[in-house]
Formats: structure tokens, C-alpha cells, sequence
């Protein structure tokens, strides 16, 4: 499904939960579309099923997923998704954006780094 970065500072759920949101922003997984079991998920990445089952559980806190016991995760909505996205994303630029603001860096210098953020994505597209 994925490769994870076992040597990364982010906490492997998390990059867990960011692969496969970055999978449903791109279409590569479908509305309705059953995720691999804990276990499966567990073994086939050489993880404990404690840390699939934690990002399973902030992504279907976050409207990525739903889950029907017995049966499974399952890909939600692409509306409810995308709008759940959105807002998170909103939520984590704006914590940037106040601690930029407290570390004392002029908003120039920010807007800067927007528009070189988004002149970088427009490179990759």
C-alpha cells in the first residue's frame, strides 16, 4: 500500500494517517473502498497492530474513514473528506502562522514563504 519512514521523527500512525489521506486526496482510494484489516495492514508494513489501529482511529475521527464492526475501515465520503481535510489543514497553518508570529517573523517574510511554497508545488505539477 506504502513504505513508512521508520527512521522519522514523525511518529509512525501519523505518516500512517498522512499516506493514506494523501491516497484519497488523489483518487487512488475510492469512496466505499475497504482499507486492508489491522492486522494485515500490521504485518504487511512490519508494525505493531496497536499503531494501525491508532491511525485507522484519528482518521475515522477526522472523516476520512468510517468503520462497521465486524467488517472493517472503509474509505468515507470524498465531500465530507476534502472538507474535514481542508479544515485541518486550515488549523495546522494557522498554529504555523501564530508561532511564526510569536517567534517575531514579519509577515513579509511569511507571505514570502507562501508564494515560494506554492511556486515549488507548481514545479512538481
Amino acid at each position: 500500500m506504502f513504505v513508512l519512514e521508520l527512521q522519522s521523527r514523525i511518529p509512525i500512525y501519523e505518516q500512517m494517517k498522512n499516506k493514506i489521506t494523501e491516497l484519497v486526496m488523489l483518487g487512488v482510494l475510492q469512496t466505499d473502498e475497504q482499507l486492508p484489516s489491522v492486522r494485515s495492514l500490521a504485518r504487511d508494513l512490519g508494525v505493531n497492530p496497536n499503531t494501525v489501529q491508532k491511525a485507522y482511529q484519528e482518521l475515522e475521527r477526522d472523516g476520512i474513514v468510517y468503520s462497521i464492526t465486524g467488517k472493517g475501515s472503509f474509505i468515507a465520503d470524498f465531500a465530507q473528506q476534502s472538507n474535514s481535510i481542508i479544515r485541518q489543514a486550515k488549523d495546522v497553518l494557522k498554529d504555523a502562522l501564530r508561532g511564526a508570529k510569536l517567534a517575531g517573523i514579519a509577515k513579509e517574510d511569511v507571505l514570502c514563504c507562501v508564494n515560494e511554497a506554492y511556486r515549488e508545488e507548481k514545479k512538481h505539477d
